[in-house]
């Protein structure tokens, strides 16, 4: 899974459009994550196989955005 984290640099409209943009995700979609990652502090945005979610992660920090890529079974803590 990969998982975004909150930071004190991103601005909420900026990490909705990241999620829109890279992801193809509906605003709505996009918004409903965005707030779990300024609420809770993290959310998991995708899942899927290793390698993609290495890409994600990736993409994620080419965003500036904190990321992470953990196995499902890590838990997202």
């Amino acid at each position: 899974m990969t998982i975004v984290f909150n930071d004190p640099v991103n601005l909420m409209s900026y990490v909705t459009y990241v999620f829109q943009s890279y992801f193809g995700y509906s605003r709505l979609k996009s918004e409903k994550l965005m707030y779990e990652v300024h609420e809770d502090g993290r959310s998991v945005v995708a899942t899927g196989s290793r390698e993609q979610m290495e890409r994600d992660t990736a993409a994620m920090h080419g965003f500036g955005l904190w990321a992470a890529c953990r196995r499902a079974d890590q838990g997202d803590s």
